[in-house]
This record gives structure tokens, sequence and C-alpha cells, in this order.
């Protein structure tokens, strides 16, 4: 009975301990539960954009809210984005609403994705918005970012920056031309109109966070 026991209670930490170790494995799965939900309030931060200095969201005083999105240069789905995201920024900037990118990648585990080739990136794509490093990786947890391309829409309110949309941009990564659902248009529209976001969550499609 004793030896029984013994065994019963080995097996049951041999399992606790693989259920724990399978949720340090699954980074993105594990960034998901604890990050922003819809209607979660986003903490500022400050990171250094490829011009060499450092970013907030309350540098922005006249924005209405922000679209932050993570990407990278070296993802091919974050590349196919690169030119809707320059052209989501020319329209909703004026607007108040700018993008705000960020690249949450390791840039010792991806060397394409150093400070220094965000900068070469930049300047090649003419990127118009800033463009900044995670770096240490502090931020994209905070927000649940799972993918790059992965867009969070905020709303700027007197309580502070409210998370409205969480998701794609839109539902063709591969043909610009292609695309049926506008995703994040629909989303900053409807916010900017004071109506109701539907969706307010998809699925992003992207590169894993390395």
């Amino acid at each position: 009975m004793k030896k029984t026991k013994i065994f019963w209670g080995v097996a049951l930490f041999l399992i606790v301990a693989a259920s724990f170790a399978m949720g340090l494995n699954h980074g993105g799965e594990h960034n998901m539960e604890k990050g922003y939900k819809v209607g979660d309030m986003a903490a500022d931060f400050s990171l250094k954009n490829v011009d060499g200095n450092m970013v907030s969201l309350s540098d922005f005083n006249s924005a209405k809210g922000f679209l932050i999105i993570f990407t990278c240069n070296t993802c091919p789905y974050a590349q196919a984005y690169e030119d809707r995201i320059i052209a989501l920024d020319a329209k909703y900037k004026p607007k108040g609403v700018p993008v705000i990118a960020i690249n949450p990648n390791n840039p010792s585990a991806k060397p394409g994705d150093s400070f220094a080739k965000m900068k070469e990136r930049a300047a090649e794509k003419g990127f118009t918005f800033p463009y900044l490093l995670d770096e240490g990786q502090n931020v994209y947890p905070q927000y649940g970012a799972t993918r790059t391309p992965h867009v969070f829409l905020l709303e700027k309110t007197v309580s502070g920056n409210m998370v409205k949309y969480i998701g794609a941009i839109d539902d063709n990564y591969q043909d610009a031309s292609e695309v049926d659902e506008t995703f994040v248009e629909n989303a900053v529209d409807a916010m900017l109109a004071g109506n109701e976001i539907n969706p307010k969550t998809t699925k992003a499609i992207g590169c894993g966070i390395k």
C-alpha cells in the first residue's frame, strides 16, 4: 500500500511538472492568457525609435487613439503587410489615430531584426510612423501579442488607453487587392464614429514572436 501511494505521488508530480513545462514552451498561448482583452486599459511604454528617440503614447497629445502593430523585418507576413501598414498610417494619422509599430523579436534569436536592421528597413520602405524596438521583450507580453503582425487598436479616454480591437489587419495577407474584410479599417472607422466595433477580435496570422 505504501509503495502504491509513493507511485501515485510520483506520477502526480510528473504530470504537474510536464504541464508546467508545456506552459513555458507555449509562450504565445501563455501570453494571450495574460495579455490585454478588449475593454482593458493598456499601460504606456517608453521604447527606442529608429531615429534614436524614446517614444511613449503620452507623447501624442492630440491623438484620439493608436494602432499598435507588432511587426518585424524578417517575417514574410509582416513584409506582405508593410505597404498596408503605411497606408493605414496615411489614412488615420490625420484623423488622430497614428500607427505605432513595435518589433517584439529578440535580435539574438533573429539577427535580421536587430536595431540596425530596423533602421535600414524603415529607411528603405519610407516608414512614416515610429518603429520601436521592444528591447528586453517587456511590452509584447503585456499586450499578449503572439504574431507578427498583430494589431491592438487603442482609444484614448479620460481613464486611459482602452483596447478596442485585437487581431489581424484584414483577411488576405497574400494579396491586398483580394481583401474582403478590412478588419482594422472597419474597427477604426467605427471607433471614430462612436459605433460598436464588430468584430472586436480576429485571429492574427503571421510568424510567431521569437
